[in-house]
């Protein structure tokens, strides 16, 4: 109970903890981005075998989850020890190498365990020592790891967005963000809002514009924010990713018909709307003269 009181009274303090808390499940999001694809893979490979009546592979039958094997170099198959998986500052005691064979080790792992950090910190000011924070660092760690998992592989894995919609929809119950009507509306109107456009796109053109996990990642950012975060967020993911995907196309010089995926701008416009909504809503109103 003083650990409570201290945390409750001291906001440096509970948001260093909870800084160094996104730290570590940052480190645990990499293994998330990595597996979660090759897990959802392999379950699909199982269930393809099954219904053609093909035996299992031994790679089937080898446990892969995210909690085995454990994590080791892709380049020599070393063992990766605790020591060598402190957040940020294995990767800097290593000089960002792997201590085996020393090849070089990707930024990206301490690039994301420092954002995961961040802003899990960032929640923690915002909201203080609350209900809202509690709630809001699940969805942000889960926030984070479906936008790499669809820039790596274009793919919205539903064991992520469903807890997260369901949990949404919990959460409001106490109207925590959003009222319970809100919530639920901002859940329908979210899904069916891009399952028109996709369906109009596909009958004008013969194509699909987006993917389902779209659909359901909408709908879950309205179950927590309500159907009220749902224009400002579908602004702000449109205009960014127009802006951004210009950007890399040139910059990569990139085949324009290659699909560009369209959740992590959903989600960062969704995060940002969930947070800074109303305030962002009311200085547009100010600005165009309607206040």
């Amino acid at each position: 109970m003083q650990l409570i009181d201290l945390l409750a009274g001291n906001l440096p303090a509970f948001v260093l903890l909870i800084g160094l808390l996104g730290l570590l499940v940052g480190s645990f999001t990499n293994v998330m981005v990595y597996r979660l694809p090759v897990m959802m893979q392999r379950d699909w490979q199982s269930q393809a075998r099954e219904i053609l009546q093909l035996p299992a592979t031994s790679a089937q039958d080898e446990p892969f989850n995210l909690a085995y094997p454990n994590s080791r170099c892709p380049h020599c198959g070393h063992e990766i020890r605790p020591w060598e998986n402190i957040p940020l500052l294995s990767w800097l005691w290593l000089r960002g190498r792997c201590s085996a064979c020393r090849s070089p080790i990707s930024t990206r792992y301490p690039l994301v365990e420092l954002a995961c950090g961040l802003l899990s910190a960032g929640i923690a000011w915002q909201f203080g020592f609350s209900w809202q924070t509690a709630a809001m660092l699940p969805l942000t760690w889960g926030l984070l790891a479906m936008s790499l998992i669809d820039a790596d592989h274009q793919l919205l894995p539903d064991s992520l967005v469903l807890p997260l919609l369901w949990l949404g929809l919990l959460v409001n119950q106490q109207a925590l963000f959003a009222s319970p009507s809100d919530a639920l509306w901002g859940a329908v109107i979210g899904y069916l809002s891009l399952w028109s456009v996709f369906w109009a796109f596909k009958l004008l053109t013969g194509k699909e514009g987006m993917g389902y996990g779209d659909f359901k990642l909408l709908a879950m950012l309205g179950a927590w924010g309500g159907w009220q975060i749902l224009p400002l967020t579908i602004l702000l993911s449109s205009v960014v990713g127009a802006v951004l995907g210009l950007i890399l196309l040139k910059w990569q010089n990139a085949d324009t018909s290659k699909p560009i995926p369209f959740g992590p701008y959903l989600a960062v416009a969704g995060w940002i709307a969930l947070l800074w909504g109303e305030q962002i809503t009311q200085a547009y109103l100010q600005l165009a003269g309607f206040n």
